[in-house]
């Protein structure tokens, strides 16, 4: 069954196949995502790997956008935001998580334009669902729009997904190339000092990070 028009990239990268965007399981992701699952998608380790990654790079004090977030947002619990705006699909495990002070339910394979104003976030965190995205480059200028200039923006991923709803180049790709892909996807929606990281244990989950800035 082919995807529905609308829901497939208009900004691909360039030089990437035909299909490189599209899933397995074509049907609309609010189908998908309409029970909340209130459990953590990597490990222990990962998670530790990610929130000393937040801990480092996102300012305390400022106003953190968390995009496709869920009931828990892995931010290091003895730091103080002034704000932490969640992005979602489900709105129950929005609503669950205690970071966050402001809560948007929005499919961003169908919309990519986020309801926010321009220079409104000092950091963006997007933590394992960088590869449900079939438009990401659209997504990725609309993050930079809303961060102020030089503020980060962290997107994290390990190699667990839910395979019918992740893109296939995704799939085609093991960690090291998935780092790359994001970090294209960064560069090309105009993000600056783009720098990775790897936490990869000899047992446990592995955790891939790609860090942007967003351009002046």
């Amino acid at each position: 069954m082919d995807q529905h028009p609308n829901l497939l990239p208009t900004n691909q990268l360039p030089g990437l196949p035909p299909g490189a965007f599209r899933k397995a399981d074509p049907s609309p992701d609010p189908a998908f995502y309409v029970h909340p699952r209130l459990v953590t998608h990597i490990d222990d380790g990962a998670i530790a790997a990610v929130t000393a990654i937040y801990r480092e790079i996102l300012p305390s004090g400022g106003d953190i956008l968390d995009l496709m977030s869920s009931w828990v947002s892995h931010l290091p619990p003895e730091t103080e935001y002034r704000s932490v705006t969640g992005h979602g699909m489900n709105a129950a495990e929005l609503e669950a998580n205690p970071r966050l002070t402001a809560r948007i339910v929005q499919d961003l394979n169908a919309n990519p334009a986020l309801p926010l104003p321009e220079n409104a976030f000092d950091g963006a965190a997007l933590c394992v669902s960088v590869q449900y995205l079939q438009r990401p480059i659209e997504v990725f200028n609309e993050v930079r729009r809303v961060l102020r200039p030089g503020a980060p923006f962290v997107v994290s991923f390990s190699n667990r997904c839910f395979p019918t709803k992740a893109v296939a180049i995704w799939q085609a790709l093991d960690g090291p190339d998935q780092q790359r892909l994001v970090a294209a996807y960064m560069q090309e929606a105009g993000f600056s000092n783009i720098t990775g990281r790897a936490s990869v244990p000899p047992k446990g989950d592995p955790l891939w990070a790609v860090i942007g800035h967003a351009s002046d």
